[in-house]
C-alpha cells in the first residue's frame, strides 16, 4: 500500500521527479527516501536513477514532431476553447512555485560578480535571451552581449574567458547551437548558468547554475516559455538589487538618455 501511494505521488509528480533529488521529494511526499528505490526495483528497474531516467525520456518529445506530437485532438462543445485556454493558464500558474528561487537569487550572485555577461537564447528561446539582455543591458549596457548578436555565433565563442558568465536557454528539442556555446563557456572557464526544462538537457551538463521551469506540462501544441521568462526578469531584478547605488545611478542615467531622445510616448497632450 504505501508504494502505491509513492507510486501515484510521482505519477502525479512527474516533472519534479525528474529534477529533484529523491530526499526532497521524500519530504514532498511524506515517505522514506528508501521507498523511492523500492518502488523503482518493484516495477523492474535497477533503483531510482533508472526510472528517473525512464520518466525523463519519456517527457522527451519526438525528434521528428516535437511540437505536432504534444497536439491532442480538439475539444467540442460551446466552451472548448474557453476550457483550453483556462486549463493552460493554470498549468502556467501552477509551474511557477516549481521554479527554485534561491537557485535563481545564486545565479543572479554570479552575474553580478561577473566581468561580461553573454546570453544564449535560439529559436524560441531567443524571446528570452533578448529579454534579459534587454533589463541588464538598462544598467550594464557595456557589460552584457547577447551570443550572435553582432555577427556569427563562433567568433562569441572564442570570445569567452574565465571571469564572465554564460547564461544558455534551452528545452527539448534542444538546439545543437546551445550545446557549442555551453561547450565553448566549458572550456574557457567561464561560469556557466544554465535556463533549461531538465537537469539532463545536454546544455545544462557542467554547468555552475541549472535552474529549471516547466515547459511541458502546459497544454497547446507548444511548450510553455512562461517560467524561462519569469527566470530571466528575476535573474535581472536581483543582479539590479545586488549593484546597489551604482546600479541604480547606471539605470537613472539610462532612462535620462531615453527621455532625451524622445524613445516613450508623451501621456501629456
Amino acid at each position: 500500500m504505501r508504494l502505491q501511494e509513492v507510486g501515484r505521488f510521482v505519477a502525479a509528480n512527474d516533472y519534479d521527479a525528474t529534477t529533484r533529488s529523491m530526499r526532497d521529494l521524500a519530504a514532498e511526499a511524506g515517505a522514506d527516501p528508501a521507498a523511492f528505490t523500492r518502488l523503482a526495483k518493484a516495477i523492474g528497474y535497477s533503483g531510482w536513477d533508472a526510472l528517473r531516467a525512464a520518466l525523463t525520456e519519456a517527457r522527451r518529445p519526438s525528434q521528428t514532431s516535437p511540437f505536432s506530437g504534444r497536439a491532442k485532438g480538439r475539444r467540442h462543445g460551446p466552451h472548448a476553447d474557453v476550457a483550453l485556454i483556462t486549463d493552460k493558464l493554470e498549468a502556467e500558474a501552477a509551474g511557477l512555485p516549481r521554479i527554485s528561487a534561491s537557485s535563481v537569487a545564486n545565479a543572479a550572485k554570479t552575474l553580478h560578480g561577473a566581468k561580461r555577461i553573454w546570453i544564449a537564447g535560439f529559436r524560441s528561446c531567443r524571446s528570452v535571451a533578448e529579454l534579459l539582455n534587454y533589463e541588464l543591458r538598462l544598467f550594464r549596457a557595456d557589460e552584457v552581449q547577447i551570443v550572435g548578436g553582432s555577427g556569427p555565433d563562433d567568433l562569441d565563442l572564442g570570445a569567452f574567458r574565465a571571469d564572465e558568465a554564460v547564461v544558455v536557454i534551452g528545452f527539448t528539442p534542444y538546439t545543437g547551437a546551445s550545446v557549442r556555446v555551453a561547450e565553448a563557456a566549458y572550456r574557457a572557464g567561464a561560469t556557466l548558468i544554465a535556463i533549461a526544462d531538465s537537469v539532463a538537457a545536454p546544455m545544462a551538463e557542467g554547468a555552475d547554475h541549472v535552474l529549471l521551469f516547466e515547459a511541458a506540462s502546459s497544454p497547446g501544441f507548444f511548450p510553455s516559455l512562461t517560467g524561462a521568462i519569469a527566470i530571466a526578469q528575476s535573474l535581472a531584478a536581483v543582479t539590479f538589487s545586488l549593484g546597489g547605488a551604482t546600479a541604480k545611478k547606471r539605470l537613472q542615467d539610462t532612462e535620462a538618455r531615453l527621455t532625451a531622445t524622445s524613445i516613450y510616448v508623451s501621456e501629456k497632450g
